[in-house]
């Protein structure tokens, strides 16, 4: 039986063939000598069958939110409804091109204006843009946007960025990409924003304050709107990180506690799909004041003539994507709001939160793994601690790794960083008790294990494609393909 767990070269023998090309209907053009290979390539001579059992075969290795629990604590890796690909497909969405006369694509263009209007009104916010190709890219983009306003005024001289230590690893990034200066605030005991630190920075210099709400420790800021009317009367804008957006859609809107501007990252809180590198999209909201300096063209629906029209902003800050973003994102999440309508919306956070919050007390209740914050409600995750009682040899990812020997997808690891042996669970609204009580019971059993067994942690996982990696020499020089024979078999 072939071996399809063996590099696709091992299944190739001289003849075989996958393919039969026909004869070009084009007269041939001959290429100069010096274009042409001297050599043969080593590539693989192989079968339809055994390419297609191959990669099949491979593609089943996958861990996906469709085979089990995906815990991946801060970027909401829950399901997606089947019926929003069957959206996104049909032929007056997915045959269209950008460039066609918007006379021809009314539809996708109402799609993106209704977009547009229902994230607003989600966020509490006036305009949006729905370039943006990712929440990294919303940031980019909302930042600029901030800094564009500030110079508008004549305000150049604001470059300073506060950002708390509980944000997301993306602000500080965007912070520098943007020419500007990051400055950390700390978090107070309670896990929010340390108050006496913020008033410290509230200078001339101030350009604004990025906060993800709620932060990385599961914790919605308790001092939100005085944060913003600090920043506010220091002169300087409010960023929101909406990526958390998932645990207060539809209960509260960032837009009405003060945030001036925020991207939504579409994956996490709308669910189009999230990982493999893309395509994402991270729509950003912005107050009235803001609108004036979007990207564009974003949609407007025409008064006179009732179309949609592209319409450019007065003193947009360019364009940030090609054509107009993602669009077969925009129809996913599209088509998820309009099935839940804003009753819906409210549930899937109501819902998380309930998950997440039942997670915490039972895990406070096996008494296993620390949760640092435990004494507060957490909102759509929780932050626990690698530390087992009874197993100090232990860590987090000894845990992290013995979980996929139970068939789970590990939780996030060592993040929030100011917590340490972190690992961070977001279950979702999608996943059912059934499925949190058999992910708890996992994890109480890999804690006895580690008290009885602690070497069984340390060398797992056991029964994965792969064993433990040495994870920084796979980072700095991964081995990315097989190098051939020298028969070129």
């Amino acid at each position: 039986m072939p071996a399809y767990d063996s590099y696709i070269y091992d299944l190739g023998a001289p003849g075989r063939s996958g393919v039969d090309m026909p004869d070009p209907d084009v007269p041939l053009t001959p290429l100069p000598a010096a274009y042409l290979r001297q050599d043969g390539l080593p590539l693989p001579e192989v079968s339809e069958l055994d390419v297609v059992r191959h990669y099949v075969h491979l593609s089943q290795k996958n861990y996906a939110i469709d085979k089990g629990f995906y815990p991946l604590g801060s970027c909401t890796m829950k399901y997606n409804p089947k019926v929003n690909e069957r959206a996104a497909r049909l032929p007056g969405l997915a045959d269209i091109h950008p460039l066609q006369d918007s006379s021809t694509v009314q539809g996708a263009m109402q799609l993106m204006y209704e977009l547009q209007v229902m994230l607003a009104e989600i966020g509490g916010f006036a305009a949006v843009t729905l370039q943006p190709a990712a929440g990294a890219h919303g940031e980019l983009t909302g930042v600029l946007i901030m800094r564009a306003a500030q110079i508008a005024r004549g305000q150049g001289h604001r470059t300073k960025i506060l950002v708390p230590d509980s944000a997301h690893g993306t602000n500080p990034a965007t912070t520098a990409m943007s020419g500007l200066e990051v400055v950390e605030i700390p978090s107070d005991a309670a896990g929010n924003v340390d108050l006496a630190a913020l008033r410290g920075h509230l200078g001339d210099d101030l350009a604004g304050f990025m906060i993800t709400n709620p932060s990385t420790l599961g914790l919605f800021e308790q001092n939100i709107v005085e944060i913003c009317e600090l920043v506010h009367e220091a002169g300087g804008l409010v960023y929101g990180d909406g990526a958390n957006l998932n645990a207060i859609m539809g209960i509260v809107r960032p837009g009405d506690l003060g945030i001036d501007v925020m991207h939504i990252n579409l994956h996490k809180t709308f669910s189009t799909p999230h990982g493999g590198g893309g395509p994402g999209s991270g729509p950003v909201a912005v107050k009235a004041e803001l609108a004036p300096f979007l990207p564009g063209p974003i949609v407007a629906l025409d008064p006179a003539s009732g179309a949609y029209i592209w319409q450019q902003p007065a003193q947009s800050i360019g364009r940030v994507k090609s054509f107009h973003g993602n669009f077969g994102m925009m129809v996913r999440a599209y088509t998820y709001i309009r099935m839940h309508g804003a009753e819906g919306l409210r549930r899937v956070s109501e819902d998380a939160v309930l998950n997440a919050n039942y997670m915490q007390a039972r895990l406070q209740q096996q008494g296993d793994y620390p949760v640092p914050h435990g004494d507060r409600f957490c909102m759509h995750e929780v932050v626990a601690q690698g530390k087992i009682v009874g197993a100090e040899g232990v860590h987090t990812l000894d845990v992290a790794k013995r979980l996929i020997d139970y068939g789970y997808h590990p939780p996030t690891i060592y993040f929030p960083l100011i917590v340490p042996e972190a690992f961070m669970i977001e279950p979702t609204e999608t996943e059912s008790k059934a499925t949190l009580d058999d992910f708890l019971a996992a994890l109480a059993a890999i804690a006895a294990e580690a008290r009885s067994d602690p070497e069984l942690l340390h060398t797992a996982p056991h029964h994965a494609p792969v064993r433990r990696l040495d994870e920084v020499r796979a980072a700095r020089t991964p081995v990315l393909a097989r190098v051939p024979a020298a028969d070129g078999q």
